[in-house]
């Protein structure tokens, strides 16, 4: 005698142990996506009724601990800003209250002076801008070729890593003014056929051989510090030595090195002032040309102050692409 024989068989599903006309579904069974049976027309899966009723809700002590953390910081905004104030206005009072400070206003702070000597100072700040952005791309080109030469493997480049290393140990110690009046004054003496002598051409140079040795150094230390497996790894997958300075190694320095390339071209916005000292006229020449006029020194405080404004931003979004990468970083967003 079989088991079949024992058990009859459902003759609906051919399921042996069910009554005729019935199934081997339980009181759980039901349709998953269709109707509830009291007809209110809502899911009565496991996430229904019950999924909504069993939301997560902050405990007492869990909305108590940030109210009391956003009164906190409310408490320290306030602080903060209170403070401020009072060393604002005491730094005020102290100045006003100076004997020369009448003198000192009439000099540096002349409203009369300042709205002469604007459109002049604006239109020579075009120049300060031109030379930015032109010394700026010219300085990151020549700083990574700088970079990649003294990181260059084998001895048959070591003559090309020799006169890497000079060239930047020589223009990161010699002072940028120094660096200026040398070319500026010392390759028109020259008297070389074909060569420039225009004050703006020569103090770009200028700006260009001393900032691209600080940033051929950033790029240097972005590039030392790719971890060695990254190009065994790139060479044991076929990549020629080439093919990994480009695809692998360089990609991850320059986004490691990208806060303090910032910086640096926060610092050669600045010192494009310093072409004046060769003639060209810019905002700070302008400044000097209105006030060896009148002897009053508020036109250099304007020229300063267009500089600072200009400064703050790019300031500003140097922090913000910091702290991403810091964050991105922490999160393990990138290598």
């Amino acid at each position: 005698m079989t088991v079949k024989d024992t058990v009859p068989e459902d003759p609906a599903h051919g399921m042996p142990g069910t009554a005729p006309g019935k199934s081997l579904a339980g009181p759980l069974d039901g349709p998953l996506d269709g109707p509830a049976e009291d007809g209110s027309g809502t899911d009565a899966g496991p996430f229904g009724k019950e999924g909504a009723a069993d939301a997560y809700v902050p405990s007492a002590r869990r909305v108590e601990r940030e109210r009391f953390k956003r009164a906190r910081a409310r408490r320290a905004t306030a602080i903060a800003a209170g403070s401020t104030l009072v060393t604002a206005v005491a730094l005020f009072l102290l100045v006003v209250n100076s004997p020369g400070w009448p003198r000192t206003r009439e000099t540096f702070f002349s409203a009369h002076y300042a709205r002469e000597a604007l459109p002049k100072v604006l239109e020579g700040l075009l120049l300060n801008l031109r030379l930015l952005l032109v010394c700026g791309a010219a300085v990151l080109v020549l700083g990574l070729l700088i970079a990649i030469a003294r990181t260059l493997r084998g001895p048959v480049f070591f003559p090309l890593r020799a006169l890497a290393t000079a060239y930047t140990d020589f223009f990161r110690g010699l002072p940028l003014i120094i660096c200026l009046l040398m070319v500026v004054f010392g390759v028109p003496a020259l008297r070389l056929q074909g060569v420039t002598t225009d004050p703006v051409l020569l103090g770009g140079t200028a700006l260009v051989l001393t900032y691209s040795a600080y940033v051929a150094e950033v790029f240097r230390a972005g590039i030392e510090s790719v971890h060695p497996s990254q190009r065994a790894a790139a060479r044991s997958l076929g990549l020629s030595g080439r093919q990994t300075l480009r695809f692998v190694i360089l990609p991850q320095a320059v986004r490691r090195v990208v806060p303090p390339l910032l910086n640096d071209l926060v610092s050669l916005q600045k010192d494009t002032g310093l072409v004046s000292i060769a003639g060209a006229v810019d905002a700070v020449y302008a400044a000097q040309i209105i006030s060896s006029k009148s002897f009053n020194y508020t036109p250099y405080v304007l020229a300063g102050l267009i500089f600072v404004a200009l400064t703050i931003p790019m300031t500003r979004f140097t922090d913000w692409i910091t702290a991403r990468m810091d964050r991105r970083r922490a999160q393990g967003g990138i290598v």
